[in-house]
């Protein structure tokens, strides 16, 4: 049976998953790439990124659990894409290029309905208007027993986390402090739902925690 899951997902030391101010620019927010120092050095990051060499270590390691095997993603609208309100026409396809790094049918959750978007190398970008719950049926459709991975942003882990439908969480804790953009655990309260720390190693770029129910 799949499991909902939120793998190899960055913060910084004070709970922000993104710096503020999204734009073409800057994708992950201002100083939002500080996060990922971690990951980019990884031989994961290195291979989606078409090159060779890379880390191995602690860091790999949560990078590739958190980067394959997985049978279907879950995105929000803004991690697919700058453009907010309706689609004026169908020029964006995301920020990844013509083959995007997820391999597996893609849910974006959007208030706007807009034709599935086939890419290279199995990505297939699906729309979804009903809401959290329609796209999490859709993905475990399409995910065929693997497990689906919430790929963000922040918003949309929040709404799952809120509704429960989240079995597990691996956040790596950059030493960063961003001061401000887009809070993670505001107003959330993660024993009340059942989550546990599993799993915690540290290494000089991140630390890396993992939470189950």
């Amino acid at each position: 049976m799949s499991k909902l899951r939120v793998a190899a997902f960055s913060l910084s030391v004070d709970g922000f998953g993104a710096g503020p101010e999204q734009s073409l620019n800057d994708p992950l927010g201002k100083r939002g790439t500080e996060l990922h120092e971690w990951f980019f050095a990884t031989r994961t990051f290195r291979a989606m990124d078409g090159q060779g060499g890379g880390s191995d270590g602690v860091d790999e390691k949560y990078a590739s659990a958190g980067n394959t095997g997985f049978g279907a993603f879950i995105l929000g609208r803004n991690m697919f894409g700058p453009v907010r309100g309706d689609w004026p026409d169908e020029t964006w396809k995301g920020w990844w290029g013509n083959n995007p790094p997820y391999h597996a049918p893609t849910f974006i959750l959007t208030h706007y309905p807009r034709a599935p978007i086939v890419m290279e190398g199995g990505t297939t970008f699906h729309f979804v208007t009903g809401g959290i719950e329609d796209a999490l049926e859709q993905a475990e459709a399409a995910a065929k027993g693997k497990d689906i991975k919430i790929g963000g942003g922040v918003s949309t882990v929040r709404q799952y986390l809120q509704a429960g439908l989240i079995d597990e969480m691996h956040f790596a804790i950059a030493p960063v402090v961003l001061g401000k953009g887009e809070a993670m655990f505001a107003g959330i309260d993660l024993p009340s739902l059942d989550f546990r720390i599993a799993a915690h190693e540290a290494t000089e770029k991140a630390t890396h925690i993992v939470l189950r129910k």
